[in-house]
């Protein structure tokens, strides 16, 4: 039986409570929530990247992708991605970032799966995403 090995990239702090920013069990990757929130500093509290939707989902997606490659995984080995926004008005602008984002990536494989929700997230954060990626 394979082991479950926590990771946490070294651009990342200490998570907040008892979590791992992601989990790798053999071929099966779980990237927990991230937000926009700047490279972990010591000294320094966790911070948006800006006040701006488009300044915080780059940065998320940045947080996101940290997580994948710890745990030897690519934006193409993604199966699934959950973006959860704060505010339904932001929907559209979310997806033109998207759609960009993910061109100037180039990936190889099919995009991934994809499920949009509206939720409360602390306040000054606008967005959070999780991913499941499946390697080999």
């Amino acid at each position: 039986m394979t082991d479950k090995i926590a990771l946490t990239p070294k651009t990342h702090g200490t998570p907040p409570a008892k979590f791992s920013f992601g989990v790798r069990k053999g071929n099966i990757l779980q990237v927990a929530g991230q937000v926009g929130f700047l490279p972990a500093e010591e000294g320094r509290p966790p911070t948006p990247a800006g006040p701006t939707l488009r300044e915080q989902t780059l940065q998320t997606f940045v947080n996101v992708k940290a997580v994948l490659e710890e745990g030897g995984a690519s934006w193409d080995d993604v199966m699934m991605l959950r973006v959860h926004l704060t505010d339904t008005a932001h929907f559209a602008e979310m997806n033109e970032i998207y759609d960009a984002y993910f061109e100037e990536q180039g990936l190889t494989q099919a995009p991934a799966a994809r499920t949009t929700v509206y939720v409360g997230l602390p306040e000054g954060l606008l967005i959070e995403m999780d991913a499941l990626a499946v390697l080999g």
